[in-house]
């Protein structure tokens, strides 16, 4: 009788001490799975933020906070310290990804932000120290986006703006876009400030941040020789797609693809 009294006091004790441990396991916190970065989309020239909707809705979809900001197309160092001053208001890890000119701006704006993680050219320029715009796009031979494919309009004191004409528009910048689409792009398209073709580029992050570079075999303002310029010299994971000069829009799975690998 004793020895059945000990033998059913020692399991009571036991299934106790389990239930206390699962108990107690249950209320000890766990620990938080860490924040997915910032995705903050910078677009370029003849554009607006609207050309990333279709990269942003599939990032928000999965979780990714995203931020589009408005370029302001004045000049690069203007560019870049607005975008700059954006960044900083910005907690935790950013991945930055750029299209076209927003290449050169992004470039400028990470120096010295410890947050960005990674950069995303799409089809953009990432300028060396002292290069400009218009010498990457010159560098190797097939742009179509000439002087003779931009209607120039002043502004202000000495100042000229540059817009795509229409007849030039969707081959030159959309080819793989529907009529329609490119149509309301170009009626909407904001110009640059003609000055930033040849402003200098500062200082590249792409030296001491990783970078990742989706490149537009069919582009037509900047040819594919020049990305895979830079995307070799800046040691960028690189991917190509059949796209146009807008691969953001005519393949938003494939750059949404991207930019979740940066991020990782």
């Amino acid at each position: 009788m004793t020895t059945r009294r000990a033998v059913l006091a020692g399991s009571a004790a036991v299934a106790t001490s389990a239930l206390l441990g699962t108990t107690e396991a249950q209320a000890r916190p766990r620990p938080e799975a860490e924040p997915k970065p910032t995705v903050v989309l910078v677009h370029g020239a003849f554009a607006d933020a609207s050309g990333w909707n279709d990269v942003a809705a599939r990032l928000i979809r999965e979780g990714y906070p995203v931020i589009a900001p408005a370029n302001p197309l004045r000049g690069v160092a203007s560019d870049s310290a607005y975008l700059a001053s954006v960044l900083a208001t910005l907690k935790g890890p950013i991945v930055l990804a750029a299209h076209s000119y927003g290449g050169i701006v992004v470039t400028n704006a990470a120096v010295g932000n410890p947050n960005v993680r990674a950069l995303v050219y799409v089809a953009a320029f990432a300028p060396d120290k002292g290069e400009s715009l218009l010498g990457l796009q010159t560098k190797f031979p097939g742009s179509k986006l000439s002087e003779a494919a931009l209607d120039f309009r002043p502004y202000g004191e000495s100042l000229v703006d540059g817009y795509i004409k229409k007849e030039f528009f969707r081959g030159v910048f959309a080819g793989d876009v529907p009529k329609a689409t490119t149509d309301l792009m170009q009626a909407s398209q904001r110009p640059a400030d003609t000055r930033t073709l040849g402003e200098p580029s500062g200082a590249p992050a792409w030296k001491t941040i990783p970078s990742h570079y989706l490149i537009a075999r069919n582009d037509q303002v900047l040819p594919a020789a020049a990305q895979r310029f830079m995307a070799q010299r800046a040691g960028s994971q690189v991917r190509e797609v059949g796209a146009s000069h807008v691969a953001m829009i005519s393949q938003p799975a494939v750059t949404a693809d991207l930019i979740k690998r940066a991020a990782r």
